[in-house]
């Protein structure tokens, strides 16, 4: 199989990131969060990251407000360490498909519970 040099940058993207994050020393970022997925541009100018936060919505503005403002030291921090010529602006954007996941399963427990 073959893949496109932008998808194992953005998988690479994705592993530091998630790293970065857990490092950050932010309180408004809770323990629970976590990168679902990051999409980069083509020419790698611009990375969209999709963060999902386990919490309340307070708690999930907060965090990707937080996330927002910590931009540029979360791109010093990915230069520094992947190899890039460019390294891509970042934007955060929520992902709930985890709070989904969960959501769907507490129905099915509850479906087999009433058998």
């Amino acid at each position: 199989m073959s893949f496109k040099r932008t998808d194992r940058i953005s998988e690479e993207i994705k592993k530091e990131l998630s790293s970065v994050i857990r490092e950050l020393k932010d309180p408004r970022i809770p323990m629970m969060t976590s990168v679902v997925s990051v999409n980069v541009t083509s020419d790698l100018s611009y990375a969209k990251a999709y963060i999902s936060v386990m919490g309340s919505a307070d708690e999930k503005k907060a965090a990707l407000k937080a996330l927002t403002a910590a931009r540029g030291y979360i791109r010093r921090e990915i230069g520094s360490r992947i190899k890039l010529r460019c390294v891509p602006e970042f934007s955060f954007v929520e992902d709930t498909s985890i709070e989904y996941g969960a959501h769907i399963n507490k129905l099915l427990h509850d479906i087999e519970s009433n058998d």
